[in-house]
């Protein structure tokens, strides 16, 4: 059974409260993605989407990878991320020039991109 056109539009919407753009809108697609020990706590209280997001983010990842695990367009895995991170839930590490050489995260991020497709 596929979703209608209309629904699969409107979820994305509605998960962002229409929001198109994150609150912080530097957040990078190979920024890494843990869960707090708030978010761990709060995990009950979130919204499904957000239950999730925080779930996969016990093991680190990358915004790129929560997009594709979680089949979600990557303008709206940023806008989630960027809440969460915004509310405590999850702690973002920003890539700085001395993870532009680390291969095994740039390998995660193209696999986390190609997962989207």
């Amino acid at each position: 059974m596929t979703e209608e056109p209309d629904i699969s539009l409107l979820r994305p919407y509605l998960m962002t409260s229409g929001r198109a753009q994150p609150v912080d809108q530097s957040l990078e697609i190979e920024a890494q993605v843990m869960t707090s020990r708030l978010g761990a706590a709060s995990h009950p209280k979130l919204t499904f989407e957000r239950q999730e997001i925080v779930s996969l983010c016990r093991n680190t990842m990358s915004v790129a990878e929560v997009a594709a695990m979680l089949g979600l367009h990557i303008g709206v895995a940023r806008v989630l991320v960027a809440d969460l991170a915004e509310l405590g839930y999850v702690v973002v590490r920003r890539p700085g020039t001395h993870n532009s050489h680390d291969l095994g995260m740039i390998e995660r991020v193209i696999r986390g991109l190609e997962a989207i497709h």
